[in-house]
């Protein structure tokens, strides 16, 4: 019985790292973000497909204003830290240090980056952004 429960459970558990693998924002909702200015978890029941990716919200509502300005929802930088692109050696930002900016959604890669952004957020987008452009 152990056996053909194995077999019928480990391939399912070795799939999920694949799949979650697709999940935009590591699952956060990014309209969410818009909303709140933190990250807001997404329900895995809730989502849609776009950019290859599958982008998970808190709400149907959330969804419809993704789904009808999706690129008003993509984080920055093309999702990179601001501040390791300030320092010259970009780095993925981590939706779980996230910060809306004027209406923008910045991914750090820590919460000492998301520290420095906060502190001074002119000065490391401005550098950032001759850095990006070299």
């Amino acid at each position: 019985m152990r056996r053909i429960f194995c077999q019928m459970i480990l391939p399912c558990l070795i799939a999920l790292p694949a799949q979650a693998q697709d999940w935009a924002l590591g699952g956060f909702d990014p309209v969410g973000f818009a909303q709140v200015g933190h990250p807001v978890a997404g329900r895995s029941d809730i989502a849609t497909q776009w950019r290859g990716q599958l982008w998970h919200f808190a709400s149907e509502a959330n969804r419809d204003s993704f789904e009808a300005n999706p690129r008003s929802f993509l984080p920055q930088m093309d999702g990179y830290c601001p501040v390791s692109i300030a320092e010259g050696h970009p780095v993925k930002g981590d939706p779980r240090n996230a910060i809306m900016l004027d209406g923008q959604l910045y991914l750090t890669r820590s919460p000492s980056a998301l520290r420095r952004l906060r502190q001074n957020p002119d000065a490391v987008l401005g550098r950032a952004g001759r850095n990006r452009h070299r």
